[in-house]
C-alpha cells in the first residue's frame, strides 16, 4: 500500500509544504495518497539550484557517477515489489505489467551505470590538405548542463528512468515533472536518489499541474527539455522552448502487417498482447492490424477468440490482463470513437462495452480510413483489422499516417523484411513481432508527429552532451 503522503524533492531534499495533490486508486476511485505540489516559486528555486550544481555534477568522475547509478539499482531491486504495487494502484496497471515495468526500471539504471564509464571521444586527423599540415585534433563529450524532464502517466517509472538515468550517467543536474495522475513512482525514485550522496541541487522532482509548469519549458537557464506525452502538448512546448535543445517522445498509431506465410498461432498470441497489454495505453500499442487476404479469416477468428479470453477487473489480481484506463474521461472518449466507427460502417467483432474507466478489449473490422479510430492515436484497448493482397500496398498503408514510431511485420521472407525496413517511415521496424516490443538500451523514438530524437541510454547521452573539440598545432 502507499504512504499517507509523499514529499516532493527540491534540491535533493524532501519537502511537504502542502498535501494538495490527491492521487486516486485508478480501479476503486478511492483516495490512495496525497502528494506535495510545487508552485512556480519552488520550480524557480529548483532551477537555480540545478544551475549551482552544474559544475559539481560535471566534475564527478565516471566511477562516482557509476556508484550513484549502482546504488539506485541495488535499492530499486530491494524495493521492487513496493514500486510495482505503487504503480498498480496509482496507474491502474495490472500487477503483472507493473512488476515488469519495475524490472525495466532496474534494467535502465543498470545500463546507465555501464554506459557512465564509456562515454568516449575520438582522435581526429586534421591534415586533410597541405594547409592543415601540423594540425591534429581530438574531441570529447561534455555534459550539456541543467535539464528539464516531463514524464507521462502510462510508464511513470521507466519513462522517468529514461530521462533521469542518462542525466546521472553524464553528470547533468535536472528537474523532473512527473504526471500529476501518477507521481508516486517518481517520488520513490527521488527518495532513493536522496540517499546517493549527489552534489547539492543535483535533482528536483516536482509534481505540479500542467498550467503551473511553464518554467520547465521556457526558462533559459535550462539547456535541454525532454518531454514524453501527447503530440499536441509536445509540439506546443517545443514552440515555446526557446534556445534549448528539445527531445520529444510523442504519440503513435502503430500498425502490424501479417503476411500469408506467418505462424498464425504465434501472431495471434503476440498481437493480442501488443494491442491490449496495460489496457492499450502505450504509444506503440497495436492499433492497426493489416492481414493478408489468404489468412484473414483464420487470423481474425483467432484474435477474436483470444481477446474474449482476456480477464478484466482488479489490477491487483495477478490473473487480470485488462485493468482500468487512466480515467473515465479517457475511456468515454475512446468509447465515443468506437461508436462513431460502427456508425460509419465498421463492424464490431468483440468487446465494445464500457463501465466507468473500464473498457473491454475491443476489435473491429472494415472501419473507414477517415475515422478517428484509424487516423488518430487510440491509446486504449482497441484495434482495427483490415486485409491486403499486395505487400507493398500494405507498407504504403502503414505509412499513411501522421505518426511514425514503430511497426511490426510478421513474415518469413527476408527480402520483404528488408523492404519493410527500407520503406517504412518509422523509428523502428520489428520483424516477427509486434511494434509494442522494446528493450531499454535500443534507440527508441519516432519520426513525423511521433517526435524528435531518440531515447535508450547511449542515445539519450548524445542529446545530454555536447562535443568539445581540441585542436593542436605543431609549428614546422
Amino acid at each position: 500500500m502507499l504512504n499517507d503522503s509523499y514529499p516532493y524533492y527540491l534540491g535533493n531534499e524532501p519537502m511537504i509544504p502542502n498535501r494538495d495533490l490527491v492521487v486516486r486508486d485508478k480501479y476503486t476511485g478511492e483516495v490512495a495518497t496525497r502528494v506535495a505540489m510545487a508552485d512556480p516559486a519552488a520550480i524557480d528555486r529548483a532551477i537555480g539550484l540545478a544551475v549551482e550544481a552544474t559544475e559539481p555534477m560535471r566534475e564527478l568522475p565516471a566511477y562516482e557517477r557509476q556508484r550513484v547509478l549502482n546504488h539506485c539499482v541495488a535499492r530499486f531491486s530491494e524495493r521492487e515489489e513496493e514500486l510495482a504495487m505503487a504503480l498498480c494502484i496509482e496507474a491502474g496497471k495490472p500487477i503483472k505489467d507493473s512488476r515488469g515495468e519495475a524490472g525495466r526500471l532496474i534494467d535502465t539504471f543498470r545500463v546507465a551505470a555501464e554506459e557512465s564509464v564509456r562515454i568516449t571521444g575520438e582522435v581526429m586527423p586534421l591534415d586533410i590538405s597541405p594547409r592543415a599540415r601540423g594540425y591534429s585534433g581530438m574531441w570529447k563529450r561534455v555534459p550539456i548542463g541543467p535539464c528539464s524532464f516531463i514524464s507521462p502517466f502510462n510508464f511513470p517509472l521507466n519513462l522517468a528512468a529514461h530521462k533521469v538515468a542518462p542525466a546521472l550517467a553524464v553528470g547533468c543536474p535536472f528537474i523532473l515533472k512527473p504526471a500529476s495522475l501518477t507521481p508516486v513512482g517518481a517520488l520513490i525514485i527521488g527518495e532513493v536518489l536522496a540517499e546517493a550522496g549527489l552534489p547539492p541541487g543535483a535533482f528536483s522532482i516536482l509534481p505540479t499541474r500542467r498550467d503551473g509548469a511553464d518554467l520547465f519549458t521556457t526558462d533559459e537557464r535550462l539547456k535541454l527539455l525532454s518531454f514524453t506525452g501527447s503530440p499536441e502538448v509536445g509540439w506546443a512546448l517545443k514552440a515555446r522552448a526557446g534556445k534549448k535543445k528539445v527531445v520529444l517522445e510523442l504519440g503513435g498509431n502503430a500498425a502490424v502487417v501479417v503476411d500469408h506465410d506467418a505462424d498464425l498461432a504465434d501472431a495471434v498470441d503476440r498481437i493480442v498482447y501488443g494491442a491490449f497489454y496495460q489496457s492499450g495505453q502505450s504509444c506503440i500499442g497495436v492499433q492497426r492490424i493489416l492481414v493478408h487476404e489468404e489468412i484473414y479469416d483464420r487470423l481474425r477468428d483467432g484474435l477474436v477468440a483470444a481477446t474474449g479470453r482476456l480477464k478484466r477487473g482488479d489490477p491487483k489480481d495477478p490473473e487480470t490482463f485488462i485493468g482500468p484506463m487512466i480515467s473515465e474521461a479517457e475511456a468515454s472518449r475512446l468509447d465515443d470513437w468506437i461508436r462513431a466507427a460502427i456508425a460509419a460502417g465498421g463492424k464490431l467483432l468483440c468487446g465494445g462495452n464500457r463501465d466507468g474507466a473500464m473498457l473491454e478489449a475491443t476489435l473491429l473490422e472494415n472501419v473507414p480510413a477517415q475515422q478517428d479510430l484509424v487516423r488518430k492515436e487510440a491509446f486504449g484497448p482497441v484495434a482495427v483489422l483490415s486485409s491486403f493482397r499486395d505487400f507493398d500496398r500494405a507498407l504504403a498503408e502503414v505509412n499513411d499516417s501522421v505518426f511514425g514510431l514503430q511497426a511490426g511485420i510478421f513474415t518469413r521472407d527476408l527480402y520483404k523484411a528488408h523492404r519493410a525496413w527500407n520503406t517504412l517511415e518509422v523509428g523502428a521496424v520489428v520483424i516477427g513481432d509486434v511494434p509494442s516490443w522494446r528493450v531499454d538500451h535500443m534507440p527508441y523514438g519516432g519520426v513525423k508527429d511521433s517526435g524528435l530524437g531518440r531515447e535508450g541510454i547511449r542515445f539519450a547521452i548524445e542529446d545530454m552532451t555536447e562535443i568539445r573539440l581540441l585542436v593542436i598545432r605543431t609549428p614546422a
